[in-house]
């Protein structure tokens, strides 16, 4: 018959949560696949919440975004770059077919000069980004987005 120490069974349970949360952020991180509304974000903004006025915080391909409160994680999403392509619009043709792009959020779609006007937005696109995977017209789309 074995015999386990109290010790050793709470510091099992303490390696046993620290498992589950490490496997909970991993899951985060490779299944953040949303289908959400977007709306478009100018590309003649000059300041941002994340980087302020920094000229180089907007990649050359202008492919940028700004986060909405479902990825914002109180700024820490500054940065981070998705895989976002469009999945569907209230008119039919509005998606470019097998479209993906790689945007940087650089803001908080919550603080742009112009709010976004569907409320839960969760990235608004900057007008470049938005037209490489819809009708550069459509008012709105729904994506899917990956980090």
């Amino acid at each position: 018959m074995f015999h386990i120490c109290a010790n050793c069974i709470n510091k099992l349970n303490h390696f046993a949560r620290l498992i589950i949360l490490w496997l909970v952020f991993l899951i985060d991180i490779v299944c953040e696949t949303v289908a959400s509304v977007n709306l478009r974000y100018l590309d003649f903004i000059t300041a941002t919440t994340c980087y302020g006025s920094d000229p180089t915080q907007f990649p050359s391909s202008n492919l940028f975004g700004a986060a909405g409160d479902g990825i914002w994680d109180n700024g820490a999403s500054c940065g981070r770059q998705y895989l976002v392509r469009c999945i569907s619009a209230n008119a039919n043709d509005t998606c470019i077919p097998e479209q993906t792009i790689q945007i940087r959020i650089v803001d908080y779609a919550l603080l742009l000069p112009s709010a976004p006007s569907a409320a839960g937005a969760t990235i608004i696109l900057s007008d470049t980004a938005f037209g490489v995977i819809a009708d550069s017209t459509a008012p709105s789309i729904n994506i899917e987005f990956q980090r």
